[in-house]
């Protein structure tokens, strides 16, 4: 090819073979790859092509978008030019690239051709929230679509949630069973009207149908009551304090006025979910205001397309405005200060809340930890107790998708789950991961995602939740088998977790039994700290970095538990260089749901009971421990019954909650007493107390292994003694944050220096679901910048167990990748 020039951008490569500007007419070929289906990229493309006065085509084929263009070489330069600096609002090019082509049979214009089905490598859509003009337009009494509440255009609207098949068209997605009318279809083929080519476009005349019925099946008639239709009936319920099941875009919905007690604790007796906190969705800004704290960077992400939750903190009231009538029931979000807010991201939603000058609880349609409902029959059959009225629709759903989860933390959002909005872009990897085969990682066992790796790019699943669950369990192997033929994806190796008895896992080792598909197997932390380099774009062959992973429990390569590491890692290999002290996990599983055995543990393991007893025999904690069954306890600490060992952070975090009076016998939900220990972090005691009064960690070598680790001993007796003082909770919280970070960071200090002492390593990663704890991730981050280090933290993918699978990919497709020299 001649005149070839590349140009890098982010996530972005355009290269160009443009005749020479002295030629008058060239024919181009231009192969568009990214998110660029169903984001309104053809009509953009004939836009320009018009304006332009080019002539040729555009279709989407399996590969992407293909165009064909014959003009002058300059003005094919400012189209290319013009395309890729201003690209739909939805759309992301990853790719571009021009060929030459014959000009011999010149079009008279600029067309849009049908889709052709070809091999698959394109792009599916996440669902994107409604769009500006939408929401307008269904407020609008002289518009066609007036109070129409499944309005969509090519800006926004449903896509993985209908879509089964590629190309993105109609006839592949759950709209092909409605035939559109004559003026929905003027509309598709106008190329100047915003829904031209949107394939889910629909009205009141040829769409779905909204309609509301009583949760005994009969419906309601809304002609007999003072109301514009089933969706603002629906929003008077609503305000009498009956709880809806709203079908959404993903699945069903179970809504309730959130300033309801009485409302929201029936709800969450009947959902069966202990303790962890709703989500809520206000009507606008205004109103998430009246709540919460709102910065910009936390708006932006509220207003995205995405429009996920947003934990936000909560306004502190006091004086006559803290029984303000419309105050967030305290069932919400019990013992939290932050609550998670979300905009409407529908139409229906929007409309149902119009009238709405509170939030309303808006939660997934399940019992907990199950998966949510997608199907109006099963839905009643199985929400019918929980719910008063149903409001439902007849657009099938293809995917079950919740709602995504983030948090501004250290000065940017960072994705806690990752589903809606976001599920399932790809991620574009650096350019030597084309040379790996296809590989399909299964993920771990809580909050699993899986992940398709194949030419270069990942396509993480949206969040599938805890694999424990049953039906979460069957949920996972059909979204896998979707997945994996709607991408046309034949994987040449299989990527699990080491843990033998990860259920994910062992549906890969029955995969690579059936299907003769190699299997690799990938250390959890390991693949922690391998998601964390993949989201940054770090070379496959880039230097080692520190990846410091912390969270409840992984798999380690010698067989025991871990959980609070520091590994010399890059995507082919990761080295412990430095761990947490292991502690027994008192009754196994147990101590997950029951902080305070892992209280016991710790104190038997630094202080044994007889010390404890004498120094510290008045505090509560002492009589509370004493009632338990210590003889058996000790007996299973002294024989190893039941009591692995595990280097875990997560589990540290239990064991100071509890002996702070947290939650201590039962976790209603995964992390909750450490989640509540954070809430209780006296802000002025962190930013203003001497860095003396941070609890001490020491580090000791273990005998084991002989790498060093974090040994907690000193800060439970400095903690023990707050007690004895009656220090308040919020500033021992402070104090163990503070002293915890500090003690990460001088272990991060020591672990990458070599025998000389100089430091070795230069780059830390932080990874692990330990670091959604706002407090210590800014903490640990700000301590490590100051020590020098560049930190690579998480933004795009969740550092918890939701990017296990993109880590597993990548370790699993750079061990197919020769090393360069």
């Amino acid at each position: 090819m001649e005149d070839v020039t590349t140009l890098d951008l982010r996530e972005t490569t355009v290269t160009q073979s443009l005749a020479s500007p002295a030629s008058p007419l060239t024919a181009m070929t231009i192969r568009i790859r990214g998110l660029v289906q169903g984001v309104g990229f053809r009509p953009t493309v004939w836009r320009l092509a018009q304006r332009l006065g080019l002539r040729g085509h555009v279709l989407n084929d399996g590969e992407g978008l293909l165009i064909h263009l014959v003009g002058l070489p300059d003005t094919i330069r400012q189209f290319l030019d013009d395309l890729t600096s201003r690209p739909p609002a939805l759309a992301r090019i990853d790719e571009v690239i021009c060929e030459p082509a014959q000009a011999q049979d010149i079009p008279p214009d600029f067309t849009i051709l049908a889709s052709a089905i070809g091999s698959v490598s394109t792009a599916v859509l996440p669902d994107a929230a409604t769009c500006v003009d939408c929401q307008d337009e269904v407020q609008d009494s002289s518009a066609r679509r007036y109070r129409y509440p499944l309005a969509n255009c090519t800006h926004c609207g449903p896509r993985l949630t209908i879509q089964e098949r590629i190309p993105y068209d109609r006839s592949g997605t759950t709209m092909s069973r409605f035939e559109l009318c004559s003026p929905c279809a003027a509309e598709c083929r106008d190329p100047q009207d915003r829904r031209f080519h949107a394939q889910p476009i629909a009205c009141h005349e040829c769409g779905p149908k909204v309609w509301l019925e009583r949760a005994d099946g009969t419906p309601i008639r809304i002609e007999n009551l003072p109301l514009f239709d089933a969706v603002d009936a629906a929003c008077t319920l609503l305000q009498q304090g009956k709880i809806l099941a709203i079908k959404g875009l993903g699945g069903l919905q179970l809504a309730c006025d959130a300033s309801r007690e009485e409302a929201v604790s029936r709800l969450r007796r009947k959902k069966g979910r202990d303790g962890k906190p709703f989500a809520l969705m206000a009507r606008d800004l205004r109103v998430i205001r009246d709540s919460c704290e709102v910065n910009e960077q936390e708006q932006a992400l509220l207003e995205s397309p995405a429009a996920p939750i947003v934990i936000l903190a909560r306004r502190t009231r006091t004086g006559p405005e803290s029984n303000l009538q419309g105050a967030i029931a305290p069932s919400v979000a019990p013992g939290l200060r932050t609550l998670g807010f979300m905009l409407p991201n529908t139409a229906l939603h929007h409309l149902l809340l119009q009238r709405m000058d509170r939030p309303v609880v808006l939660t997934s349609g399940n019992r907990s930890d199950e998966p949510q409902w997608i199907d109006n029959e099963e839905a009643k059959t199985h929400l019918g107790d929980m719910a008063d009225a149903f409001l439902l629709h007849d657009r099938p759903i293809a995917h079950r998708v919740d709602d995504s989860v983030a948090k501004v933390m250290a000065g940017a959002g960072r994705i806690f789950r990752r589903s809606r909005g976001y599920a399932p872009a790809p991620i574009v990897l650096p350019p030597e991961f084309a040379e790996a085969p296809p590989v399909l990682a299964l993920g771990g066992e809580l909050k699993n995602t899986f992940c398709l790796f194949q030419d270069g790019r990942a396509v993480l699943s949206h969040h599938i939740g805890d694999l424990e669950d049953a039906l979460t369990l069957a949920d996972y192997r059909r979204a896998l088998d979707r997945y994996r033929h709607l991408f046309a994806h034949a994987p040449a190796v299989l990527a699990i977790d080491r843990h033998p008895e990860y259920r994910s896992s062992k549906i890969g080792r029955e995969l690579s039994a059936t299907e003769a598909i190699p299997l690799h197997e990938v250390q959890h932390h390991h693949a922690h700290i391998a998601a964390c380099l993949a989201e940054h774009g770090l070379p496959l062959d880039h230097p080692p970095v520190l990846g410091i992973a912390l969270d409840g429990l992984g798999y380690g390569d010698d067989g025991t538990l871990w959980g609070g590491e520091f590994l010399v890692a890059d995507y082919r290999a990761a080295r412990r260089v430095g761990a947490f002290k292991p502690v027994a996990l008192l009754g196994g599983e147990q101590a997950i749901r029951e902080p305070w055995r892992n209280t016991y543990a710790h104190l038997m393991t630094g202080l044994g009971w007889a010390r404890f007893a004498e120094r510290y025999g008045e505090l509560g904690l002492h009589h509370y421990l004493a009632d338990k069954p210590r003889t058996l306890l000790d007996h299973m600490l002294a024989r190893n019954i039941n009591s692995p060992p595990a280097s875990s952070c997560g589990r540290l975090f239990d064991a100071v909650a509890a002996a702070m009076g947290i939650c201590p016998d039962r976790a209603g939900y995964e992390g909750q007493a450490a989640v509540e220990l954070e809430q209780q972090v006296d802000r002025a005691a962190l930013e203003e107390e001497d860095e003396a009064s941070a609890y001490p960690f020491a580090i000791s070598l273990l005998k084991e292994t002989g790498i060093p680790s974090l040994d907690p001993t000193a800060m439970w007796q400095a903690l023990l003694d707050d007690l004895l003082l009656k220090t308040p909770i919020p500033v021992m919280a402070a104090r163990f944050h503070k002293g915890l970070a500090r003690a990460i960071c001088a272990m991060a200090d020591r672990t990458t220096r070599d025998e000389r002492g100089e430091r070795a390593v230069r780059q830390v990663a932080l990874s692990g679901g330990v670091f959604q704890n706002q407090v210590l991730f800014e903490l640990v981050a700000i301590g490590l910048e100051a020590l020098g280090f560049h930190v690579l933290a998480h933004s795009e993918i969740p550092c918890n167990d939701g990017g296990l699978a993109l880590g597993q990919a990548v370790v699993a497709a750079a061990q197919q990748v020769p090393r360069r020299r």
